[in-house]
């Protein structure tokens, strides 16, 4: 079914966005009967795009419009222009992810009740609770059907010989490997196949088994006859009548051809890096710093995770690309026990990466002799991504560059992240940790990378209770505006020690229900 909207149709509620949180969103409301057009910048793409090649994969999904890495850290010199790693297309980030569905703990959405101010951090605690969020995880479980929970009914995937590795390494030490929740079917279920474990997959799903709004919400909503996706449409700014009220957004299409879009409310979901970079690049006379930021929050408390890879070189072949990219994990260490030297804490994640990834992140502008070998031992490496709370740092921002403009005539992100000295210490003990296990499971030699460009975004328009801490409410609304609301993991007070999409899904979800309510009263 093909829906078309006229741009002066006032009525619609305009999602900036077609990943996580705006591709979910759209579901959401068009099963409601609320009417939305979505505007993505990038293209469309269809399961026939995808390939299990991880370069081929990178240059045709990854955003690449220019960005400058900012900050004390080896990043700014290895990836000087793309400090993440995203997606840009209709799917977003939901395209290029691992399928790991963690709830975040009860403890991480009261970082500050639990720990106190910490100095050089701007730690706050979320406006909701884990009970607030558990009803809406478990529909968010159900909805990308995630392996090992009550919500989908579907088993964990059977364990890899990667798995078993690290399995036997974490029981040495003391630690307890358990198969990771994923959205990524191991049985038919809701149109999508099961996973044939081709591996190389993290890039997309060429038999559609993992999750995506490209292959699930998107399409379920536009089968609703109420939503409209605009591919190549990149919006440059958000406009409001003389009382602040949002009206609609400017845009330009693939053509290079702008269109006012009305609507009666604006959902911003663009990421952590593009959604407040549109908010400040529609500043006005009304608001001179930029759309919803009376707290000059906009744009600040960044959050990436905390941790890189680390890999070990085993006596006899593993093969970890025989498997689901993440195939379990390691949550020992997940708790919040200062004891160790740091608060919060992380999660140890299996995770095959290919062997050109590996050349490329395993000493970056590394040569000689000793890479060579490590890399000639490829089909004997077993290893992981730490996944660690990233403390929110007012300095770590999205900001515009004073005078170099992209290819849409806007100013260009600036991305600014550097470490807390909880992150270094975090660094430390789990870098220790997975040495331990890799080495206990028999490695006679570990790899510890250094960081690579970010995918898991986080902050930058953060939830808080009084609208001097945050940029939104606990719905997500701006604490300005009242017909604009923030839809993606921009809104995260904190980032947890878990994958970040399910958490913006159960968001999304939890956001729909309050917004066709406030609809439906006249409030917005």
């Amino acid at each position: 079914m093909t829906t078309a909207f006229d741009l002066n149709d006032d009525s619609l509620v305009v999602i900036v966005g077609s990943g996580a949180g705006g591709g979910t969103l759209s579901q959401e409301l068009a099963e409601k009967g609320i009417r939305c057009v979505v505007l993505e910048a990038g293209k469309r793409f269809e399961r026939s795009d995808i390939e299990n090649d991880e370069w081929k994969m990178f240059s045709k999904i990854t955003w690449l419009d220019k960005r400058i890495t900012a900050g004390p850290t080896a990043l700014t010199q290895t990836s000087p222009n793309l400090p993440t790693w995203l997606v840009k297309g209709v799917g977003g980030a939901t395209i290029h992810w691992a399928g790991v569905s963690l709830r975040f703990q009860e403890h991480e959405f009261k970082m500050h009740s639990l720990n106190g101010d910490i100095a050089g951090a701007n730690v706050l605690d979320w406006p909701i609770s884990y009970a607030d969020l558990a009803p809406y995880y478990e529909k968010a479980e159900a909805k990308l059907g995630v392996t090992g929970t009550k919500a989908s009914g579907l088993p964990y995937h059977e364990p890899s010989s990667h798995f078993k590795v690290i399995a036997e390494g974490s029981k040495r030490v003391g630690a307890h490997c358990r198969p990771a929740p994923l959205a990524i079917n191991t049985q038919a279920r809701d149109g999508r196949p099961a996973c044939q474990v081709t591996g190389f997959c993290m890039q997309g799903c060429r038999f559609g088994a993992k999750w995506s709004t490209m292959e699930s919400s998107i399409p379920k909503a536009e089968a609703t006859g109420n939503i409209e996706v605009r591919p190549d449409s990149m919006v440059l700014r958000i406009e409001h009548d003389k009382t602040g009220k949002v009206t609609g957004v400017l845009y330009v299409d693939k053509a290079g051809n702008q269109h006012f879009q009305k609507a009666r409310l604006v959902a911003v979901a663009a990421n952590s890096i593009e959604s407040p970079r549109l908010l400040l690049n529609s500043a006005s006379d009304m608001f001179p710093e930029g759309m919803a930021n009376s707290s000059g929050q906009v744009g600040k408390n960044y959050m990436t995770h905390t941790g890189t890879g680390i890999y070990g070189e085993m006596p006899d072949t593993v093969n970890m690309h025989k498997s689901p990219v993440v195939p379990g994990l390691v949550s020992t260490w997940a708790d919040n026990d200062p004891s160790r030297g740091h608060v919060a804490g992380y999660e140890l994640e299996i995770l095959h990466i290919g062997l050109p990834f590996m050349s490329a992140f395993l000493k970056p502008g590394g040569w000689g002799r000793e890479l060579a070998n490590s890399l000639a031992n490829y089909e004997n490496m077993a290893g992981f991504w730490i996944c660690g709370e990233d403390l929110a740092v007012e300095s770590n921002s999205i900001t515009l560059h004073p005078t170099e403009k992209d290819q849409y005539g806007l100013p260009i992100p600036v991305v600014y992240k550097g470490n807390h000295a909880n992150d270094t210490a975090m660094i430390k003990h789990s870098n220790q940790q997975a040495t331990a296990i890799l080495e206990a499971a028999g490695a006679t030699k570990v790899n510890v990378m250094d960081r690579y460009p970010a995918s898991h975004n986080m902050g930058t328009n953060r939830m808080s209770e009084r609208p001097q801490d945050g940029v939104v409410n606990k719905w997500g609304q701006s604490h300005d505006i009242q017909n604009l609301f923030i839809s993606d993991g921009s809104q995260f007070t904190s980032s947890g020690a878990e994958n970040p999409t399910l958490t913006i899904v159960a968001l999304a979800i939890r956001q729909a229900e309050y917004i066709a309510d406030q609809m439906q009263k006249q409030m917005i």
